[in-house]
């Protein structure tokens, strides 16, 4: 099946640890890359290590081996994978790739066909550049908590590790871009992002009201920022996402909601006069909704072509028809944790399987086989364990 898959000719280094890294290199695995998370020692290998929901959802369709870059033997092994590798992958502060001998000058010294992809905190350099950086800290310094929650209760942070995240994707892009260039060149690259660039460049329009027009952006609670009405409601059972803004959408929310008189009434019968007075139609439109349930009102809105949707507990996403129908949980077999479902990735290309080949490994469970493949001989894997250079998971 791999070899079947649009990165199958592809091999990565994953030296990544915590979120951001191992997203970007999950996106390369879920697309065939052959993907081997070399890994610090652990101190041994302990059942069900690896089996919380976040490893088992991070590392899908990977491999593991475990080499101790701190110790010279261990780094001369790591460095005899380089040569033959496409992409190494890592997400430490920014100056321990020097300490540990996988800086991008000394990689492309052994391969200069090497891309090495990078993720820190807050750039590989600059007044921040040796800080470590997590998840909120970006949400707070990149502005995102700024304009995220109720006006009334001060900032708030995403409920998902947003940065994290979207850092892995941006690094698999600029990756991806790499492997294309070099196709090209024949050389490769170092690419890098940060949690802080990932934040700044998720703010989107929000940022460039900011740096085209001076518009510092406030917090909106659930409603849109510059549109309307176009926020969240509650119902008389449930609460519902609407996007009537405008134009045709806003006739037929009107018409639907029985309230045709809205559209002449100089308060709301523009998009600026709605803009001018949203508290005031925000809960005139809630008082009219009370009158029925969230199901029901997504089903009348949805049915006169106005954009409609309940707010679900994850749980509650999980048993939506639709995404039963997309197969966004998977199921798959893991040698600790069992029968489980796991996340999918979530972009389709026609013609390829989205199914998860591998689950997560456990840790340091191909270092032998790993290093067999790289053209190591039974003799140097033994003396590389003995040294304490690399660790092999017994059978």
């Amino acid at each position: 099946m791999a070899q079947s898959m649009p990165l199958a000719d592809i091999t990565v280094l994953d030296l990544t640890i915590a979120r951001a890294g191992p997203t970007a290199v999950r996106q390369l695995a879920d697309w065939g890359a052959n993907v081997v998370r070399v890994e610090s020692p652990s101190g041994g290998f302990e059942a069900g290590a690896d089996s919380s929901p976040d490893q088992l959802n991070l590392h899908r369709n990977k491999r593991s081996m475990v080499i101790d870059l701190k110790n010279p033997d261990g780094r001369r092994a790591f460095h005899r994978l380089v040569q033959s590798a496409d992409v190494v992958v890592e997400n430490m502060r920014s100056q321990v790739k020097y300490k540990l001998g996988f800086d991008f000058e000394t990689l492309s010294s052994i391969n200069p066909r090497i891309i090495l992809g990078s993720i820190s905190g807050f750039g590989q350099d600059g007044p921040y550049g040796e800080r470590g950086g997590v998840d909120q800290i970006a949400q707070g310094m990149g502005g995102l908590m700024s304009v995220t929650g109720d006006a009334n209760h001060g900032p708030v942070r995403a409920g998902v590790a947003i940065s994290d995240v979207t850092a892995g994707l941006q690094l698999a892009i600029g990756i991806l871009t790499a492997l294309h260039e070099r196709q090209r060149t024949g050389e490769g690259r170092w690419v890098h992002t940060s949690l802080l660039e990932s934040m700044i460049g998720m703010l989107d329009f929000q940022a460039a009201r900011w740096t085209i027009a001076g518009d510092n952006p406030l917090q909106a609670g659930n409603d849109h920022p510059t549109l309307g009405p176009m926020g969240m409601y509650g119902t008389a059972q449930g609460f519902i996402n609407i996007a009537a803004s405008g134009g045709r959408l806003w006739e037929a929310f009107c018409q639907e909601l029985g309230v045709a008189q809205w559209l002449s009434d100089p308060r709301f019968a523009t998009a600026a006069a709605r803009r001018e007075n949203k508290a005031e139609l925000n809960d005139l439109i809630e008082k009219e909704l009370l009158k029925d349930t969230g199901d029901s009102w997504v089903e009348r809105f949805n049915a006169v072509g106005v954009p409609c949707g309940p707010v679900n507990t994850v749980a509650q996403t999980f048993s939506d028809p639709q995404v039963q129908h997309l197969g966004m949980a998977t199921p798959v077999v893991h040698p600790t944790a069992g029968d489980i479902s796991i996340i999918r990735n979530a972009t389709n290309m026609e013609g390829v399987s989205s199914e998860i080949r591998m689950p997560s490994p456990l840790k340091g469970q191909h270092s032998k086989e790993v290093l067999l493949e790289f053209g190591f001989t039974e003799e140097e894997i033994e003396k590389l364990s003995s040294a304490g250079a690399i660790e092999v998971n017994p059978d």
